[in-house]
């Protein structure tokens, strides 16, 4: 593996990150980040067996958001767990949820009535179950593939260009995000670039312990954002997960495919979007207020360490007050509250966030994470949306 090795006497076993990881605190099966990163990293050199409760670790990052030392303490746990898989061969089940966005481009040219029978009926469910996907597990149903939509659509020509990241969830599942994404961008006077040679962005590869083919994805996507940086265009993603990867992860785990101007390579879209409204580049003449809103912030998005854009986006542009629900993980974490031994943990840890938007009683819910807006439509019968889908809902009074 060719990452840069995170040292772990950096770590002053403070314990901070053990009292914010969100699993350690409703489960005892995982010993919790500091036990199981900077600790257990000594023991890894002298090649002793893992230990198990590595598996539990949710990749969620709060442990890296909490560490006052600034130790990638999920950094160290990811590497471990694919150095594990690649000398003992990965699960059958981690496979296929973390190869997701690569089984849904073979087939993508299905139609999607086709697609969400084969996965949904009861039959594959209880299959996927004995592989260890929980049949209670909230997966998303698919969706037209975005970027076939995207082929078709007819923008008005701009002179100012920006490449769009969609990211799995928004290529497979739900591509209407997609499509809000490009109309707030042609609305702020760009045109919107989705490059075919995207693939993944690996964060799932890497969860489910396959470095070596995130390492191929993030060469691939890399290259294309060189092309893009080069050119002067800017590259943004609604995804905080796919931001992270690209500005964190990538870096850290493939530093040979960074190139010195990379720069993070991918920009946050509502934070984009901000400076847009910023420089007088997107308004709207009338405000809509009256609709109450509560806002879920990723865990992937705090991470980044650039605030709560959309909060800002959707009050400036919509004049609407946003709750912030300030209520921790919601448990999903990717793929990982889909696994049939994780299903309940996740379920647990997101339960004051479902508490929370509950007893709000707002009208609308918004994340920017798709698979936490499966979570929470999970845990609370609300439906959740991406605050770009939220703002345009209320722009043209949907």
């Amino acid at each position: 593996m060719s990452s840069e090795h995170i040292n772990p006497d950096k770590c002053i076993a403070c314990t901070i990150c053990q009292v914010h990881c969100p699993v350690a605190k409703v489960t005892p099966n995982f010993l919790g980040p500091r036990l199981i990163g900077p600790a257990y990293e000594r023991f890894r050199f002298l090649d002793i067996a893992e230990e198990e409760s590595l598996h539990y670790c949710a990749n969620c990052k709060n442990c890296d958001i909490s560490c006052p030392q600034g130790v990638s303490i999920s950094t160290l746990n990811m590497v471990a767990r694919c150095e594990y898989t690649e000398k003992n061969g990965g699960k059958l089940r981690d496979w296929v949820l973390s190869h997701g966005g690569f089984l849904a481009d073979v087939f993508k040219y299905i139609p999607t009535w086709m697609k969400n029978f084969g996965m949904h009926n009861p039959a594959t469910r209880i299959l996927l179950d004995t592989i260890g996907i929980s049949k209670k597990a909230p997966i998303p149903k698919f969706d037209k593939h975005f970027r076939l939509v995207y082929k078709k659509l007819k923008q008005p020509k701009l002179e100012k260009k920006i490449v769009f990241f969609p990211g799995c969830y928004v290529d497979d599942y739900d591509y209407s995000i997609g499509l809000d994404m490009i109309w707030i961008f042609n609305q702020a006077g760009y045109e919107v670039i989705v490059p075919e040679q995207f693939v993944c962005c690996g964060l799932p590869l890497v969860s489910n312990g396959f470095m070596k083919d995130a390492a191929k994805n993030a060469a691939s996507n890399v290259s294309v954002i060189k092309e893009y940086q080069e050119k002067g265009i800017p590259i943004v993603t609604g995804c905080p997960s796919c931001a992270l990867m690209f500005k964190k992860d990538v870096p850290e785990m493939f530093p040979e495919v960074v190139y010195d101007s990379y720069k993070g390579g991918v920009m946050d879209a509502q934070e984009f979007l901000m400076s847009c409204v910023e420089r007088g580049e997107l308004s709207f003449k009338e405000k809509i207020s009256g609709k109450s809103i509560i806002y879920h912030s990723p865990c992937h998005l705090r991470a980044q360490g650039i605030g709560l854009p959309s909060i800002d986006l959707i009050e400036k542009l919509t004049g609407s007050k946003v709750q912030n629900a300030q209520a921790g993980c919601c448990g999903i974490s990717g793929s990982y509250g889909f696994k049939k031994e994780k299903y309940q943990i996740g379920l647990e840890v997101g339960k004051e966030l479902f508490d929370t938007i509950k007893s709000s009683n707002c009208e609308i819910v918004t994340t920017e994470c798709g698979t936490c807006q499966a979570q929470i439509k999970h845990g609370t019968g609300q439906k959740a949306y991406h605050p770009v889908t939220v703002i345009r809902k209320l722009v043209e009074n949907k």
